[in-house]
């Protein structure tokens, strides 16, 4: 335990870091772990690798990842724009690169290999995107002269080419969604909302029409015809799981999963452990979103504000996407479970984001002297 009279850069940490927050990335970081047990070994044996070789890797990925979230919890709101911008300008090459010298993986360039490991740049991308555009939009809201609502767009608009360009229209759907509620947020006007609503609604039109691989994927969803296997199977293992699971270890549908490590891993944790378990998964991820809202309603400060709301969006819808993925409320998209499904890019990238959350609402003397100003306001105390 850190006494409250040390000082330095450990003891200050320690009684400003919001514990909650912490102890729940912690946590799911365990639940993840504990899921890898149940969801890899079969998918291990189907490709010959020892049966825990994934549990292993996973295990591997979690202590940097970890490393990542602790060290950039300690930066101030300053630091964690000057890191987001030196992520995303990497990232943004490497999304360039990928196009060129990608590893192609079931028809989409996402991933660079480097030696023995393979990094997939769009993860990386999308805190640092979060929290660059929650810089412009408050710097426009600041200083009107200034253009950051055009920098943003323009943003949006190198990031949306690229991941489309993989393709990739999930990542570009989360980012999408993720941006236009900061945008609201930071005061867009009504006319904005219905420019770029009817652009979104052509581009999706257009992705429609042009990618077949999302008109494939739509058209499964919307008729149920053609290769459903790894959704019908998901479904069947929620099924089979019942309230409270099989048991660990005793689940038989997750072995025929082709992601059951991965996109399905929240159906290997339905059937083995039930949907009660399975509610208890969603409610935190929901407890995250709040309390991140919650934290971004007392925030005066505009950047503080939209990247905390950003960050813990972007968790949120994440995490919407794969869960509506496995219920059959979404067409199949390959897209992880934050913290819980295997994956070293996924896994560090969200660590980031976490980092980047705990680093942004870290109680410092100004924003103790603004919660306690708005709580005198509205109890009628008056100021000191």
């Amino acid at each position: 335990m850190v006494s409250r009279v040390e000082r330095g850069p450990v003891a200050d940490w320690f009684w400003t870091i919001d514990r909650l927050f912490l102890i729940t990335f912690v946590l799911l970081m365990g639940i993840g772990l504990m899921l890898s047990f149940a969801a890899s070994p079969a998918v291990a044996e189907r490709l010959n690798l020892d049966s825990f070789h994934f549990v292993k890797r996973h295990a591997f990925f979690m202590m940097p990842a970890l490393g990542v979230m602790i060290g950039l919890s300690f930066l101030s709101p300053r630091q964690v724009r000057r890191m987001a911008m030196l992520i995303l300008a990497a990232s943004l090459i490497m999304m360039v690169l990928v196009l060129f010298i990608g590893l192609e993986v079931k028809g989409g360039r996402r991933w660079l290999s480097v030696g023995s490991m393979s990094i997939q740049p769009s993860e990386f991308m999308k805190p640092a995107f979060v929290v660059i555009c929650a810089w412009l939009f408050a710097e426009h809201a600041r200083q009107p002269e200034i253009p950051g609502n055009l920098f943003a767009i323009l943003l949006f608009g190198i990031a949306a080419a690229l991941l489309i360009a993989q393709p990739d229209l999930g990542q570009t759907i989360l980012i999408g969604s993720v941006w236009g509620a900061m945008f609201f947020m930071a005061g867009m006007p009504w006319l904005w909302i219905v420019v770029l609503g009817v652009l979104g609604g052509a581009g999706f039109f257009g992705a429609y029409m042009t990618l077949p691989h999302v008109a494939g994927r739509i058209d499964r969803f919307l008729t149920g015809e053609g290769d459903t296997f790894q959704v019908d199977t998901a479904r069947e293992a929620i099924i089979r799981g019942d309230w409270f699971g099989q048991g660990p270890g005793e689940g038989i549908v997750k072995r025929i999963i082709p992601d059951s490590h991965t996109d399905f891993i929240f159906s290997v944790a339905a059937e083995e452990f039930g949907i009660v378990f399975c509610m208890v998964l969603v409610a935190i991820f929901g407890f995250l979103v709040l309390r991140g809202l919650s934290h971004a309603y007392k925030e005066r400060n505009d950047f503080n504000r939209l990247a905390v709301s950003g960050l813990v969006l972007l968790l949120g819808v994440q995490s919407m996407i794969n869960i509506g993925v496995n219920l059959e409320l979404l067409p199949a998209k390959g897209m992880t479970l934050p913290l819980i499904s295997y994956g070293g890019s996924s896994m560090t990238a969200i660590c980031v984001t976490a980092g980047f959350i705990l680093a942004l609402t870290r109680r410092r003397p100004e924003k103790r002297a603004q919660e306690r100003s708005l709580f005198r306001s509205v109890a009628g105390v008056p100021a000191e």
